[in-house]
């Protein structure tokens, strides 16, 4: 009978171990419910079948009210992340077809140049340039800006 209720703690604290500490259906949720199904079978086999069907119905009951505790919203809440997410979004840096630069970063293909005054992550179009290498804006599609190496 010990090993019955040893088994059927152990289960309810690697579910709750599951479901507060390690994130996903892995292995202490497997083992939380073979340990369950093992507290049932292992009750069956050794005190009967009526102490079998009382097992169970335990179990199931007590992982029941384990699902009923944490749906309840006041358990979510004070697990939930409780910071404001204050971000700006990236400014939209006007470059035309035709203006020159040179890259600051190695273009592999992506990387980055100074257009003008201006810092801008760009992407080649004819593979790898090297960094300071003279290039030229080819076209911008959706706020990027592909360029080539300029020939001098």
């Amino acid at each position: 009978m010990g090993l019955v209720i040893i088994l059927i703690l152990a289960g309810l604290l690697l579910l709750l171990a599951e479901i507060f500490l390690i994130p996903g259906i892995g292995v202490a949720g497997f083992l939380g419910i073979a340990s369950l199904v093992g507290s049932s079978y292992l009750s069956f086999v050794q005190l009967g079948r009526t102490a079998g069907i009382i097992v169970t119905v335990i179990d199931v009951a007590l992982v029941v009210a384990l699902i009923a505790v944490f749906l309840r919203a006041k358990t979510w809440s004070k697990a939930e992340l409780k910071e404001a997410i204050d971000t700006k979004t990236v400014p939209v840096v006007k470059v035309s077809v035709g203006e020159k630069g040179r890259t600051t970063t190695r273009l592999a293909p992506m990387g980055t140049a100074r257009i003008g005054d201006k810092g801008v992550e760009v992407t080649s179009v004819e593979g790898m340039i090297d960094p300071e290498t003279d290039i030229e804006v080819v076209r911008v599609e959706n706020n990027k800006i592909y360029v080539k190496k300029t020939v001098n």
